[in-house]
């Protein structure tokens, strides 16, 4: 049943209330230049935030023109969107610089170089009156099987992570761009991605990743993100995003974070199929949070998670005073960041190239392969992450015009029939098979053992987190795609 706008049963809240009810809300929407009548009533009435999405991106001056509408409607209203880098982006069609993910800027740790990767995204977002990003990502990657962190993750060393962070959100800071660490207290102890289903991190408390996030904290940072995963070692029957153990315990009391807690999208999967979109709009506020996130165009669903706080506060299920603390965090974060800065000076837009190919591993010198056949293995686009599923065999090309292949993404329907026609248009051009996180998908490990069982001079890339033995670019974002093709083809 679509959720509507509804007259309430029982009296209104006081106004002040109300308006703080509303800024607890970020919203998702549809459209590129104009506003739903739903989503103007809610800025009207507070709300806190909206996230933009690739629906929401034509080209740069629409984007602009749609944040000045927004703004235009409430000064004081954030704009915000996920901005890691990498294959990960909502803004390529509005011309994004283009850096390569965290994980190759950790392969590099030249932290003056990731703190010119930020400084080009946070300029970009400042030319677009984006003034909130949801960047950058603190959880470490050291479990193999981990789905959804991998190559967004500056890596698996705490020391690394830590310095890479404070650079990235010192970066953003001075552009006047609030930064979000996310997924607090980590999510890269996890064999599960939270999009999909309840994630589980057994370690125990001494074991846990919140190094990262201690520092940034000391850096600054002025929000950072909840993790829809269950740590049984802090609070074994909810999920972070949801536990006052984890959102007031042990982030606000032990690590000392005084700014806005977001959490991630209350409709994925580990809180929308167990707890519901509204209910977790409420549980998490008790919990902590300052903000939650309602993602999905559908702007029912917010207005559901909106009437489910205001029921609670009516029947003192969640206390008037922790409704209106998050308030003041939001409205504290809107007067530091909602203004978009009125010039923008120009970025270093090469930094993310000279990054990408100073993570290459594995080949330092150009290998000169000319006319190769590559054939590009690869998982399909996660739907929420919109990595927009650029394919090495391209990148290749525009080096070498003469090479040959083909692009793969998803299992294909017929492996060995597909191998066989490899073999023979490759015939004894160099041959390059490249594969993305094969470890998690096993059709491209058997595709690729079968192509370099016929054939004893294949050259391996992995394009994913390296698996030994092959030409690692550490990531999928353009940029570490044609830093690889220049070393295959140059």
């Amino acid at each position: 049943m679509t959720h509507t706008e509804r007259t309430p049963l029982s009296p209104a809240l006081p106004s002040d209330l109300d308006e703080a009810v509303h800024r607890c809300l970020v919203a998702g929407f549809d459209g590129t230049t104009s506003v739903p009548d739903t989503l103007k009533r809610l800025i009207d009435r507070g709300l806190g935030g909206v996230i933009l999405f690739t629906r929401n991106v034509r080209d740069a001056a629409q984007v602009r023109e749609l944040t000045d509408t927004l703004r235009a409607l409430r000064p004081d209203l954030l704009v915000a969107i996920d901005n890691e880098g990498g294959g990960i982006g909502h803004l390529v069609r509005a011309g994004a610089p283009e850096v390569p993910g965290s994980y190759a800027l950790g392969v590099v740790d030249d932290p003056e170089l990731t703190a010119r990767c930020a400084d080009a995204l946070a300029g970009h977002l400042a030319s677009l009156g984006i003034t909130a990003s949801y960047a950058p990502v603190a959880d470490l990657q050291h479990q193999p099987l981990n789905p959804i962190v991998r190559t967004r993750s500056f890596g698996a060393d705490p020391g690394v992570s830590s310095r890479h962070l404070s650079a990235w959100i010192a970066a953003t800071e001075a552009r006047g761009i609030a930064s979000c660490a996310k997924h607090f207290p980590g999510h890269g102890g996890t064999v599960t991605d939270s999009h999909h289903e309840t994630a589980v991190d057994p370690r125990s408390y001494d074991a846990l990743d919140l190094a990262p996030f201690r520092a940034a904290v000391a850096a600054g940072v002025p929000m950072l993100m909840s993790a829809h995963v269950v740590f049984p070692a802090l609070d074994p029957d909810r999920p972070a995003t949801l536990s006052p153990r984890i959102l007031s315990g042990l982030l606000r009391d032990e690590l000392g974070f005084e700014g806005v807690l977001v959490s991630d999208a209350l409709e994925m999967k580990a809180i929308a199929d167990r707890y519901g979109e509204a209910a977790g709009a409420r549980l998490a506020l008790d919990a902590g949070a300052d903000q939650v996130i309602v993602a999905v165009p559908d702007l029912g669903v917010t207005l559901a998670c909106r009437d489910a706080v205001i029921d609670a506060l009516r029947t003192g299920e969640l206390p008037e005073g922790r409704v209106r603390e998050a308030a003041g965090r939001v409205r504290g974060l809107a007067r530091r960041y909602a203004t978009p800065a009125a010039v923008v000076s120009g970025w270093d837009a090469e930094a993310g190239l000279e990054a990408a190919r100073r993570a290459v591993r594995g080949q330092s010198e150009p290998m000169g392969l000319r006319g190769a056949f590559v054939v590009d293995l690869f998982p399909p686009p996660h739907p929420a992450l919109n990595w927009g599923g650029e394919d090495l065999l391209s990148e290749v090309r525009e080096v070498d015009g003469t090479a040959s292949g083909v692009a793969v993404t998803g299992e294909p329907a017929d492996a060995g029939a597909l191998v066989e026609e490899v073999s023979r248009l490759a015939g004894e051009s160099p041959l390059v098979v490249a594969t993305c996180d094969a470890g998690l998908h096993p059709w491209q490990e058997r595709m690729r053992d079968a192509v370099v069982g016929r054939r004893s001079d294949v050259v391996r890339v992995d394009t994913g987190l390296p698996e030994g033995g092959a030409l690692c670019s550490f990531g999928r974002g353009r940029v570490n795609l044609r830093a690889v093709a220049e070393v295959l083809s140059a």
